[in-house]
């Protein structure tokens, strides 16, 4: 079995800082990581390694030169392959560009199973992974939580829902979206970690791909999503506290305060 996880280096931070100048995010003196959800499917890959004899896993990433390191980590991990796409022309996508680059880029290779991480703690948008998916034409299930059952030609997963779960049996080749149920990441072994610097990354830019993209499509420039404005939420001041009150005056202190604040 071929496995691809797509993975992204993102910065190692719950609470994203903005420069409320620029609207951007602040980037420096942030270490970067892998994201959480596509870890988890690096690890889920590896699992269906281990249950598949000679199963392989590629991990592919786009971004700029650095992300080498968190290819790196995932092959020190134990996958088998890593791919960076990485270009200048690439800079500034949004979901619908950096989704039709990977998957010009998975058109390159060969797969029976593609796993990404349900979504970036830096956008939260979920949705590189099924889009992936819809340019590839593959089935796909979003949310997986277990991998239940593992044949060469399906899948048995169950997908996490509001109120329940389901039970799905998908088709292979096809694409899986992980969330942090499905798996507890492994470490890196100190073996993992020398062999990784000694394999070569394979880098695929825009040359190699350009037949197989939209060219309107990619970068900044087209990019279908435009940020408006980005901004965190501003801290609340301190509450006051109504002492020694009748029922009469402290509902008109609230009124007021209402009132005050143009809420009534």
């Amino acid at each position: 079995m071929k496995i691809v996880v797509c993975i992204k280096q993102v910065p190692d931070t719950v609470e994203v800082k903005i420069d409320p100048k620029t609207g951007t995010l602040i980037r420096d003196g942030v270490p970067s990581i892998i994201n959480p959800d596509d870890k988890t499917g690096i690890e889920a890959a590896l699992q269906l390694k281990e249950k598949m004899a000679g199963s392989t896993v590629t991990v592919v990433s786009m971004g700029p030169p650095q992300a080498d390191v968190a290819l790196r980590e995932a092959l020190a991990m134990g996958c088998d392959e890593a791919i960076l796409v990485s270009g200048r022309e690439f800079g500034g996508s949004d979901t619908y560009a950096t989704s039709g680059i990977l998957a010009a880029a998975l058109k390159t290779l060969d797969y029976d199973v593609i796993i990404t991480g349900r979504q970036a703690i830096d956008g939260d948008t979920a949705q590189v992974g099924p889009q992936i998916g819809e340019k590839l034409s593959l089935p796909q299930v979003s949310y997986v939580e277990e991998i239940q059952e593992v044949a060469a030609d399906h899948l048995v997963v169950r997908r996490q829902f509001e109120d329940g779960y389901h039970i799905i049996k998908i088709k292979t080749p096809c694409l899986l979206t992980a969330i942090a149920e499905l798996a507890q990441p492994r470490y890196m072994s100190v073996r993992g970690v020398v062999e990784a610097y000694e394999k070569e990354i394979k880098v695929l830019g825009f040359e190699d791909l350009k037949d197989g993209l939209e060219l309107d499509m990619i970068g900044l420039k087209g990019s279908p999503t435009n940020v408006y404005q980005s901004f965190t939420k501003e801290v609340k001041g301190a509450g006051t506290i109504l002492k020694d009150l009748s029922a009469e005056q402290a509902v008109k202190a609230i009124v007021d305060k209402l009132e005050e604040k143009f809420i009534i």
